[in-house]
């Protein structure tokens, strides 16, 4: 682990500050960017097959949070939600249920034009209102007297972004209850007794744990129980300084059949350097393809969309990490199914694939120094042509060369340092 200095911009409740001592130092490889080389470094063949479903994608996105820092501007709206050249293609936002109504209607303008644009919208609390809390030994809870009205809080909050415009796909119950140094804490027992108890109450999809660390311990208990697990509809975890071992989850698939497994929040690897640092930004695909394929969640959603180390610079333009997701997002759209696929030809080499039933997309990372050749076989397919996309220390979502595929197999090369998209025309 790297301690990294506190960051004097971010406001006070800013999880910049507040989980420096979590943050990894960054695993991108560390070197002069550079061009392909004309002999790129031969992979083992990379085997994609589309009939081998795994699962389905229900989106990627991020936060807004006008308590905290200034509302998307109209045109920031456009190019975090819209899909076209220069924009994101999120599809999902997250925003907060703050704990004051009176601070509802500044999350409205943003989620509503998210929703027209076609995105998912849902929402974390974290605090109850002031007077169903109490002090304790811990920090701070809600009292035990008051879980019926803060379910009733909740669904205040869903039917107040209904009645403008934005019908949440889903609400949590708490962001972070194990974190909780400045919100409210939650025990496994409290969240599992208010699942039985009172989110059956709620009329949107109820959305727990939302560890800060995909700690099992609060999930666990979730799934064990089949009162509790009957009023939750998606499983949320965050994935801040949680290793690649911990992302499976066997239980989960298991016993949440017909649960969806959402990542609700993380920024990756770190809040201090610039979202445009290069290649260390290439991390931020890294720890999308890691959780995609070794978490198997559905749903991958930033921390503050518009931030110095986010998808989109303070100028409003996409950033070399808001590059990254946007290899994913706007070509893997909601619906598609990430299929099986050769993770890993090589070392620091990654492919994650995906599919619609009628289009593939692949994408591919290289974080080493040098040119990567890459043989491709997908299997059962015939011929036809890949449009590409890249982005590296030069160019960022270029179109880059087409590939053609001859009975099902190709040739391509990943440039050094590189995030590469590969759709089906």
């Amino acid at each position: 682990m790297m301690l990294l200095p506190r960051r004097t911009d971010e406001p006070r409740f800013d999880p910049v500050s507040r989980r420096a001592f979590l943050t990894l130092s960054a695993t991108a490889a560390v070197g002069t960017a550079g061009l392909v080389s004309a002999q790129p470094a031969a992979a083992a063949q990379v085997l994609v097959q589309p009939s081998i479903r795994q699962q389905t994608i229900q989106g990627f996105g991020g936060m807004n949070h006008t308590a905290w820092i200034s509302d998307l501007t109209a045109a920031q709206r456009e190019t975090a939600f819209g899909n076209g050249a220069g924009q994101l293609g999120f599809t999902i936002l997250r925003i907060p249920v703050h704990e004051d109504p009176a601070r509802w209607a500044g999350e409205v303008a943003t989620a509503k034009r998210a929703t027209e644009l076609g995105a998912k919208v849902f929402a974390s609390p974290w605090n109850p209102p002031a007077g169903m809390t109490e002090t304790f030994s811990g920090g701070k809870r809600l009292r035990y007297d008051q879980y019926g009205n803060y379910a009733r809080h909740l669904n205040d909050f869903v039917r107040y972004m209904r009645d403008r415009g934005v019908p949440l796909y889903g609400i949590s119950v708490q962001n972070e209850p194990d974190y909780a140094h400045d919100w409210t804490a939650w025990t496994p027992a409290e969240i599992v007794r208010f699942l039985r108890e009172n989110a059956g109450s709620i009329d949107a999809r109820v959305i727990a744990p939302e560890s800060f660390q995909y700690r099992k311990n609060l999930s666990d208990p979730i799934l064990n129980d089949p009162a509790a697990l009957a009023n939750v509809d998606i499983l949320g975890a965050h994935l801040y300084g949680t290793p690649t071992s911990d992302l499976a989850y066997p239980l989960f698939v298991q016993k949440g059949a017909g649960k969806e497994l959402w990542m609700t929040e993380v920024y990756h690897p770190n809040s201090s350097d610039s979202g445009d640092l290069w290649p260390q930004a290439l991390a931020t695909g890294e720890n999308m393809h890691n959780a995609l394929l070794y978490g198997r969640f559905q749903a991958y959603v930033w921390w503050y969309i518009r931030r110095s180390y986010g998808p989109m610079r303070e100028d409003g333009q996409i950033s070399k990490r808001g590059a990254n997701m946007a290899h994913f997002s706007k070509w893997v759209r909601p619906g598609y199914w990430r299929v099986t696929a050769t993770a890993n030809p090589e070392s620091n080499v990654f492919v994650t694939a995906f599919t619609n039933g009628s289009k593939l997309v692949m994408v591919a990372i290289n974080k080493t120094s040098a040119g990567v050749y890459l043989p491709v076989s997908v299997e059962g397919a015939g011929s036809g042509a890949f449009s590409t996309w890249v982005t590296d220390a030069n160019r960022t979502l270029a179109a880059y060369n087409r590939v053609v595929m001859t009975n099902g197999s190709f040739n391509t090369e990943l440039p050094a340092q590189s995030i590469r998209t590969f759709v089906t025309e």
